[in-house]
């Protein structure tokens, strides 16, 4: 693995130029990778689309389902047991019917972890591999002099112009963060 600069730009005339500038900078046309990067959940990864088979932060909803659920229904089941002088003998399976499916939705937005994942923003990604801090530092100030939307540091392979082991969904490690 090697290290590599990145920085996306919003137009693929300015991710052009970086090219130009990378090579007049005396980078290597081959170590040097464009390409645009979708936005997050248009990666196709798979088969019915999308990027990842569950959210980042729902991990735990399943079981925070189950729970509610459970606490939900005996609730539910209790209270119309209460309520079967009036109801009859509905009362407690209606209770807990409803209280189930209440107690599953509660269960699953509470176990949801809010934390955010730093992510790519969608544009035109231009990537160089570099061989040592020197290298890195140039890059770094040669993209920086063209005002991308951020600048990150990865590690990876560049081949023929391709940046082989991209992973989209890696959590970028920003040196220049985007501005929001």
């Amino acid at each position: 693995m090697s290290t590599i600069i990145a920085a996306r730009f919003d137009l693929q005339e300015d991710a052009s130029r970086a090219v130009e500038a990378l090579v007049e900078a005396g980078y290597p046309r081959e170590g040097i990778s464009s390409f645009f990067v979708n936005p997050a959940g248009q990666h196709d990864r798979f088969a019915v689309g999308g990027d990842r088979d569950k959210s980042p932060g729902a991990e735990d909803t399943g079981r925070g389902a189950a729970a509610g659920v459970a606490a939900g229904a005996t609730a539910g089941a209790a209270a119309g047991l209460a309520a079967a002088p009036v109801t009859g003998p509905l009362g407690p399976a209606l209770g807990g019917l409803v209280g189930g499916h209440v107690g599953g939705l509660v269960g699953s937005l509470g176990a949801t972890d809010e934390h955010s994942v730093p992510r790519r923003a969608a544009g035109m990604l231009v990537a160089v591999q570099v061989s040592d801090q020197q290298a890195e530092q140039r890059a770094v100030d040669c993209l920086r002099s063209l005002h991308p939307e951020d600048i990150e540091r990865a590690q990876g392979q560049i081949r023929a112009g391709d940046w082989d082991d991209f992973d989209p969904l890696a959590a970028p490690t920003w040196i220049q963060p985007p501005v929001s």
